[in-house]
This record gives structure tokens, C-alpha cells and sequence, in this order.
């Protein structure tokens, strides 16, 4: 199937459903039908005016449980073509876009205005999307390179001036990212100067404004640039002449889409949706040739012209593993000699220990990504599929819905493109506990291992010998306890996602309680593998979250968080402990665990909006939490 019909097909399924009445109820299963459409294809745009024209509240209507994003768009010029590009991005990846999109060139008096959508309480991303203007509109008719330096100068002052105002005011309140980007300078802008000298010197101006720019996105934790100039890399124009000249849309619609797409990304990470797993292929995938039929010393992955292309698909999965992407194998081939290639093939770059699984049989490769799953102990959303074979990824793409499918296509020096594309492991912040989700994750095998050799359950668990630490947040675990929030799904009581500035304020707040949980075992060290926020309320410990990483499950350290707050609300006078559960597709496993723990129901909270109703628990503080017998508990508040 081509790329071209693919996308006629999906238009056509769209304006289908669209006149059925039909587009709303069956919003859930656009990721799938978008899923193959590239950034700036015509189709996807077309996709977009579609489903701009839907109600959220329709869709929410039909699928409560759909993630919706407040986003507020402002900017200094014309951003009509934002909005469809932004709907289908974030119809791609299963999210709802609740959208606002400000007056032409209102962004300093949004950034200002407490009243501006971006300062709304539920606004999640507040884009101010910026162009050239911003400079030259400061200078006047005649101007100099010196002229040109003062303004880019104050344009520089000004957006870091709103945007630290922005986080410091009202927006703190908000949570909200917010979104800016470095300014394109073209050459309708340098060659206005006729002399060289002049237009070194626009040019140096230029990019030390960028530069500040992009330096405000790795200093301040509410605040991501994107980098106009990369995107612009990709190729297409930055903006139609005409347009700009009677519209005043000095980015395109092509430009506005790559945006877009990295504002999907953005939001993919803050709902919890960043993938966790690369699986790959083998055979012309990682390696030029086919191992069962070329042997060892016909594959080439660096000894060949076309070898090389696949070794750098090898350099980029190393580079992704380094900060902490799971890569593991999924082949059809014999386990031996693959094992064999991994281990002494001198033009692999990649290694066995680069691994965390390595599935080669000759099954189906649906099963054998069930697998992989099953033993690392993770769904299957956190999955990446990539292989050159297109019955392979449809294969995978028609039986698991819920798996990232990449086809890589014929040409592996286009593969690297193809893998980082769709920007599946972005994440907002990367800590030292992502640098070493491999080596934990190899220490699971080991105790996957033991799991295997004892003879029950509970013999397992006694010769593991958990120990928890529950202690207070300190400022050094803020990143880890955001991280946690937006990527786990399984044991998150109420999948509430914050952003690093929101926890870093919940522990500095007096009335609350922020508890880090830490776990090891004989093993190892699993470092901080949840946490747990509270408020206090007059005489009650209200339970806000309790989360906790799916890969340590089923040790009884949820049961150890559980029984530690307990003994301390008793502790401190309380007279109860409440707790919520907001229920999710993801997180069904963990719906009793309030009651297992002695809790009781109380009934319903009403809903946030956007959110759906939470049920709520209380424990009278009438009796302890008996601890695992296994588990050792240090409590440190």
C-alpha cells in the first residue's frame, strides 16, 4: 500500500464516519487509522479540518476516559493553520485537544493577562508560537545591522521577560508548559544589508537570540523551545510569500504541521504516554543479509558500503539505550547463532548486554512481542515495533493495536529518520534513574530467575528479601517523583500527571505530605520506585496518589507505603486516612486496592472537569496495617 493511498483511505474512512454522525464515537480508533500519515502530508492536514470541527465534549461524551489537553495558542502573527495540524497530531496518538487560539499578535497582553486563556487553571500547554516580526516590526523604515542588533537585543529581553513572568504569577497556579521557539531569519530579512560585514554581524545577533532562547528551555522546568531551524532542516519553505504579504502568516501550513507534530509529542509525555521498549528486527534490519541463510561471515553491519547503513541504525539504538530506552530482539531465526553474532561479530556495535531481551524463534512475531512483555513485566503501549519486512509490522499493527509500529521499508539509510520520527521516547526530563533502566531491568532477569527455582510464591519473595524506604520528598527527587507521575499507568490511583514545578511545590507546602518509595533487595538497589501525595485536613490525612512502578508489583510494597501511613495519621493524633481511586483502561489491576488494605468505600466524588469521578475510601485508624513478613519497612518522616 502506497503512502498516497494510504492516506485516501483515511480520508475517505474519516469523511465516512464524519457523515454517519459517527466521528465522535469513534474517536478512539483514529491512532491506528492516522498512524502511517507524516508530518505535512496533505492528507493528514485534510484529516485535521475534519476533525477540528468536532465537539471534545461529544467525543468525552462517548469515551470519558479519553486524555483531553487544554492547549491555548497565541502568537505574533496569523494561526489559522495551527489548529487542524494540532487535531490530528494529537488524534494520531488517542488524545482529545481542547483548544484555544488567541487574537492575531495579542501574545504580550496574553502573556500579561491573568485572564488570558493561558493563565486557566486546566491549560496544560500555553504555545506562544513567534516569528520575525517580533524583531523587525521594532526597527524602522531604513535601518542598519546596528539597528537590527539593539532590536534583537530588547525582542530577547521581552520574551524571557513574559515568559519568567508568566511562570512566577497567576501561571504558576496553572501547571502549564509553556511552548516558544526560536525565530527563522531568512534571506529576505540579510540581504536587505548589501554588505557582507553587515550581514555577519545580523546574522551573529541573530543567533545569540536563539541561543537565549533555547537556553530558557534547558534552564527553566515549565518552559520548552522548539527549534524552528531543525524543522525548517527537513525541507519545504518557511512560509507562503503571498500569504504573508495579504494574511500576515509568516509560518506556513507545512511548518505549522512539524510544529504541530512536536506538540504532540510534548503532550504525549505529559499525559504519560512515552514509550518505554524498542523492539527490533534482525535480519536487514540491524544487520545487512539474513543470518540463516548468509551465515555470520555474510551479514555486514560496517565492513560494506551498505553495511554501514545499518550499523548507524545500531549507533542511534545504542544512543537511545544510553538514556534509557529498553532494546530488545524480536527475530525469526535460531537463538544460537543469533546470540553467537551478538556476542563476537565484530562489526556489531550493539551487544548482548545492550538488551533486555532477546526473542529468537521462529513463531509469529505478535507472540513473540507478548512475550518480551510478559517478561519484562510491561504493557504492551510501552512498545515500539521496528523491522524492513511490511507483512511483519501489518502483522503486528493488526493484532496488537496497542504496540508503536515502524516500518523501516527497503532503504536502511532512511531508517534512522524512520525510528525518530515520531519521537515515541521523547520525555520532558531525563534522570539518572532513566541511565540505568537497563541494568535494572537485567538484575530483573536474575530475580526472574529465583522466581522460577523456588517452589512457592512466598518461598520467592523470603529468599528475595525486600526492603522498603517510605521517607519525605527531598528537592533532589522532584524530577524522578514527575517522571513517575506521567509515566506510570498500572499502580497510579489516579494517573493525576505533574509536571516537576507542581511536585517541587507540593513539597515545599506544609500541609501536604510527599513520600518517596524506595525499594532493594538482594539484587540490588531499585532506587525510587514510587511515591505517595497527601493533604492534611483538620483531623484527616487525605490520600491524594499512591503510585507505584510496574516492575516492582507483587512484592508487597504497596502494602508497606500502605501500613507506613497508616501508623503515622495514628501517630499524629488523625482520625482517618482518605483515599481515592480514579479508574482508567490501564490501571483496572489496582481497582480493590484501597479495600485490600483495610479501607472502606464511601461512594463517589464528583468529577473534575475533563477528568473522570473518583471513588473514595476512608480507613477509621480502628486497627495497624499488618506488614509482609517479608518485607523489611525503614520509615523516614
Amino acid at each position: 500500500m502506497t503512502g498516497s493511498s494510504t492516506g485516501a483511505e483515511a480520508l475517505e474512512r474519516l469523511r465516512s464516519l464524519q457523515a454517519g454522525g459517527r466521528l465522535a464515537a469513534e474517536y478512539s480508533g483514529l491512532p491506528r487509522l492516522l498512524s502511517p500519515l507524516a508530518a505535512g502530508d496533505a492528507a493528514l492536514a485534510k484529516a485535521g479540518r475534519l476533525l477540528a470541527r468536532l465537539d471534545p465534549d461529544e467525543v468525552l461524551a462517548h469515551r470519558p476516559d479519553t486524555p483531553a489537553v487544554r492547549v491555548a495558542v497565541t502568537g505574533s502573527g496569523t494561526l489559522g493553520a495551527l489548529a487542524p495540524s494540532v487535531w490530528a497530531e494529537f488524534a494520531r496518538h488517542g488524545l482529545l485537544p481542547r483548544l484555544t487560539v488567541g487574537d492575531y499578535d495579542s501574545w504580550r497582553v496574553d502573556l500579561r493577562d491573568p485572564a488570558s486563556a493561558l493563565y486557566a487553571p486546566d491549560t496544560r500547554l500555553a504555545l506562544v508560537v513567534l516569528d520575525a516580526s517580533v524583531v523587525f516590526d521594532r526597527l524602522p523604515p531604513v535601518w542598519s545591522a546596528a539597528d537590527a542588533a539593539e532590536a534583537v537585543a530588547a525582542a530577547g529581553e521581552e520574551i524571557e521577560a513574559l515568559a519568567r513572568g508568566f511562570l512566577s504569577g497567576s501561571g504558576a497556579g496553572s501547571g502549564a508548559t509553556l511552548v516558544l521557539n526560536t525565530l527563522p531569519l531568512t534571506r529576505l530579512h540579510t540581504h536587505r544589508l548589501v554588505d557582507l560585514r553587515s550581514r555577519a554581524a545580523l546574522g551573529a545577533a541573530w543567533h545569540g537570540l536563539n541561543a537565549r532562547l533555547l537556553g530558557l528551555g534547558a534552564e527553566l522546568e515549565r518552559v520548552v523551545v522548539l527549534d524552528l531551524d531543525v524543522l525548517l532542516a527537513q525541507g519545504g519553505p518557511l512560509c507562503d510569500p503571498r500569504l504573508a504579504a495579504y494574511a500576515g502568516e509568516e509560518l506556513g501550513e507545512e511548518l505549522l504541521a512539524r510544529c504541530a507534530r512536536e506538540i504532540g509529542h510534548l503532550a504525549r509525555a505529559l499525559t504519560g504516554r512515552t514509550r518505554k521498549v524498542l523492539v527490533l528486527d534482525l535480519d536487514n534490519t540491524l544487520w545487512d543479509g539474513v543470518l540463516g541463510e548468509d551465515g555470520a561471515e555474510g551479514i555486514a553491519a560496517r565492513s560494506t558500503l551498505r553495511g554501514e547503513a545499518f550499523g548507524r541504525v545500531q549507533r542511534l539504538a545504542r544512543q537511545l539505550g544510553s538514556q534509557g530506552v529498553l532494546l530488545a530482539v524480536c527475530s525469526k531465526n535460531d537463538r544460537g547463532p543469533v546470540l553467537e553474532v551478538l556476542r563476537d561479530h565484530p562489526d556489531m556495535q550493539l551487544r548482548e548486554t545492550d538488551f533486555v531481551a532477546v526473542q529468537a524463534d521462529w513463531g509469529p512475531k505478535n507472540k513473540g512481542l507478548e512475550e518480551i512483555a510478559e517478561r519484562l513485566g510491561l504493557g504492551l503501549e510501552s512498545f515500539v515495533f521496528a523491522d524492513d519486512s511490511a507483512f511483519e509490522t501489518g502483522l503486528v499493527a493488526a493484532a496488537l493495536p496497542q504496540v508503536a509500529v515502524v516500518p523501516l521499508g527497503a532503504e536502511p539509510a532512511l531508517a534512522p529518520e524512520r525510528l525518530l520520527a515520531d519521537g515515541w521516547f521523547d520525555t520532558l526530563e531525563l534522570t539518572e534513574a532513566d541511565r540505568g533502566r537497563t541494568a535494572r531491568y537485567r538484575v530483573e532477569a536474575a530475580r526472574s530467575d529465583l522466581r522460577e527455582a523456588a517452589t512457592s510464591v512466598q518461598e520467592y519473595l523470603r529468599e528475595l528479601g525486600v526492603r522498603v524506604c517510605v521517607e519525605r520528598a527531598h528537592l533532589g527527587d522532584v524530577g524522578r517523583l514527575a517522571q513517575l507521575t506521567q509515566r506510570t499507568n498500572q499502580f497510579n490511583l489516579t494517573t493525576e500527571r505533574l509536571t516537576a514545578a507542581e511536585v517541587r511545590s507540593m513539597t515545599e507546602d506544609p500541609g501536604r505530605l510527599v513520600l518517596t518509595v524506595r525499594s532493594s533487595d538482594r539484587f540490588g538497589d531499585d532506587g525510587v520506585v514510587g511515591a505517595l501525595f497527601a493533604r492534611r485536613e483538620a483531623d484527616a490525612l487525605r490520600v491524594e496518589n499512591l503510585l507505584l512502578s510496574c516492575r516492582v508489583l507483587g512484592r508487597g510494597i504497596e502494602r508497606a507505603v500502605a501500613a507506613a501511613v497508616l501508623d503515622h495519621a495514628k501517630a499524629e493524633g488523625l482520625a482517618e486516612v482518605t483515599a481515592r481511586y480514579r479508574a482508567t483502561p490501564r490501571n483496572h489491576r489496582v481497582a480493590d486496592f484501597w479495600p485490600s488494605v483495610g479501607f472502606a468505600a464511601l461512594g463517589e466524588q464528583a468529577a473534575e472537569a475533563g477528568s473522570l469521578e473518583a471513588l473514595v475510601f476512608r480507613h477509621p485508624l480502628d486497627r495497624p496495617l499488618a506488614l509482609p513478613e517479608h518485607v523489611r519497612l525503614d520509615v523516614g518522616f
